[in-house]
């Protein structure tokens, strides 16, 4: 039989193997686990990246490749996990809920928020949900446990998109099923377990066996499908109960329900139907009334506070939500000031240092506190100071004759990574201080069991405006991706929940509408790149994603938070 070379980079070897060969088979003969060198522990071998390209354990070799095994230490090896947990829930809960859908609604910090619900919502437009009590949760973990135990495999098959369309009507799945009739294709891939038929938009793992750490928490009306935490795959994620988050997902969902907009595949029959714009005035108009909540707020309480601290991820808004905040105010009578942050850095050789020797601008040390509590504290006794001014380039503070003094109806509009960090401000009376934090929470799930990632939206985000704003290039973008995602769980995902008001950035037609820049800008990142798998992974994503027209775009106003990616800003 005819052999081909392929070339292996968990051992840095060539090997030649029988055309037809499947990656499992391969797995076993070369290496059966994947080394995690940050926790020093053996894992299964889940995936393989093929020429960069996500591929699951049961594809056959047919020519030569370029080819990595990998775990759950890798994101996409973790991916590939959470997907197929996600279709033994579905599994569960069809056995168990005859006639009713699970719903994988949207990212928690401690999983994935999961509903029972009926396939057609109410007639307010809400959906009908079955409320899951603590008994009925742990039947369902149970379940699920029976069907891990039983190491059932996952199969994959292709079929046309009229047999695919009449599964997934079968199945209660009308969201899915109009998301495949919105793609325009004819062919689809189909995974299959114990004799149920699903998609999943990424590869699964060979067999439930697989999954041996999950649990099901109650949370709200449905539950918490947990999974391992990225640090230590014998235990699932701590429970974190964020209210305030969960609260601003829920009343996203609920607003794109009400608008008719349930997932990507309604998304895009709206836009097909030429509704964008209507979508576009819509969800501004719901930014604006946001805003204008916020500063009710801050107005309510103006005989006491007197500083506004804006925090948040990156590429959440947080510049355009302070200038838009700020209107709201003045509208009110109010007189916000604005002091950077980034003005109070120590001096460069004080920054304190990571554990690779380089400097961590982003940790709390980096920052001069009890300078910036002695100037907040003079302010707020309403003595003047001479504001710092930072220069990056020296590593030094300087004082440019910029004087400011507290008037009556004077607010401090701060915005920064620890704004919501208590220990930035242990001099300042708190109940002086109002917390806003700004994400963009994206609610908006592909279909039924599948919700989309607020990190991948923000990614796009980000990739835009580098390139447009910074000549940062797609790639370096995605390749420095993994350290600001650290830097946000280390000072920002804490603390999110020390917010006296929660501003969800997110806008129901700006996955359209970042298609339309991000993909060519994708489209550039060439195969040998380190950051060619992340690029494919996010291509596939946006081809479920129908694009907005320039003439759609035009008609996003000038004070959109998009503008600060896309440009046109008039802020």
């Amino acid at each position: 039989m005819e052999e081909i070379d392929i070339y292996c980079e968990n051992d840095a070897k060539r090997h030649k193997v029988k055309l037809g060969t499947r990656l499992s088979e391969l797995s076993e003969k070369i290496c059966g686990t994947v080394f995690d060198s940050k926790n020093k522990v053996e894992l299964p071998v889940l995936a393989a990246l093929v020429d960069h390209q996500l591929k699951e354990l049961e594809f056959k070799i047919e020519v030569t490749h370029q080819i990595e095994f990998i775990g759950y230490c890798h994101p996409d090896g973790r991916r590939t996990y959470v997907r197929s947990l996600c279709f033994v829930l579905q599994n569960a809960v069809r056995e168990l809920y005859p006639g009713k859908v699970l719903a994988v609604e949207y990212s928690l910090p401690s999983g994935l928020y999961c509903e029972i619900r009926e396939a057609e919502p109410k007639e307010d437009g809400h959906p009908d949900i079955r409320y899951v009590s603590d008994g009925e949760i742990a039947t369902l973990k149970a379940r699920m446990q029976e069907i891990i135990d039983a190491d059932l495999p996952f199969s994959k098959c292709k079929m046309n998109f009229a047999e695919a369309e009449k599964i997934f009507i079968a199945n209660g799945q009308p969201a899915k099923a109009q998301l495949l009739r919105s793609t325009g294709k004819f062919i689809y891939s189909v995974y299959g377990l114990d004799g149920k038929a699903d998609t999943f938009y990424g590869p699964l793992v060979p067999s439930t066996g697989f999954l041996k750490v999950f649990d099901l928490v109650g949370f709200g009306n449905g539950f918490c499908l947990q999974y391992p935490a990225e640090g230590n795959v014998s235990k699932v994620m701590p429970v974190q109960r964020q209210s305030k988050i969960a609260a601003a997902l829920k009343e996203y969902a609920d607003w794109c329900s009400i608008m008719d907009v349930r997932g990507a595949g309604s998304l895009n029959r709206t836009i097909a139907e030429g509704g964008a714009v209507g979508l576009i005035n819509l969800a501004e108009a719901l930014h604006e009334r946001k805003y204008a909540e916020i500063a009710d707020q801050i107005y309510a309480r103006r005989d006491k506070i007197r500083i506004v601290f804006i925090a948040g991820p990156s590429s959440s808004g947080k510049t355009s939500s302070s200038k838009r905040l700020a209107i709201q105010c003045k509208v009110l009578g109010l007189n916000p000031k604005v002091i950077e942050l980034d003005n109070y850095f120590v001096d460069r050789e004080a920054t304190p240092k990571d554990e690779n020797g380089e400097y961590d601008f982003e940790a709390l040390g980096a920052m001069d506190l009890d300078f910036l509590n002695t100037q907040l504290n003079s302010l707020l006794s309403g003595e003047t100071v001479e504001l710092p001014r930072f220069d990056f380039k020296e590593g030094r503070r300087h004082f440019e004759k910029d004087f400011m003094k507290l008037e009556e109806n004077d607010i401090l509009i701060m915005e920064g990574i620890h704004a919501l960090n208590p220990e930035m401000t242990p001099a300042v009376d708190n109940s002086r201080i109002f917390r806003v934090y700004v994400s963009a929470l994206t609610s908006l799930p592909l279909d039924e069991n599948n919700n989309i990632s607020t990190s991948d939206n923000r990614l796009l985000r980000r990739m835009v405006r580098d390139n447009r704003v910074r000549g940062i290039t797609p790639e370096n973008t995605i390749m420095r991706w993994h350290s600001v995602r650290r830097g946000e769980n280390r000072n920002i995902f804490p603390f999110q929940e020390n917010a006296d008001a929660v501003f969800n950035s997110a806008l129901i037609f700006e996955l359209p509408m970042l298609k339309y820049y991000a993909e060519p800008l994708l489209r550039r990142i060439p195969p040998h790149s380190p950051a060619y798998t992340e690029a494919i992974r996010l291509l596939k994503f946006l081809e479920y994603v129908t694009s907005l027209s320039p003439d759609e775009i035009a008609a996003i106003p000038p004070t959109s938070i998009m503008r600060e990616f896309i440009g046109g800003q008039s802020l």
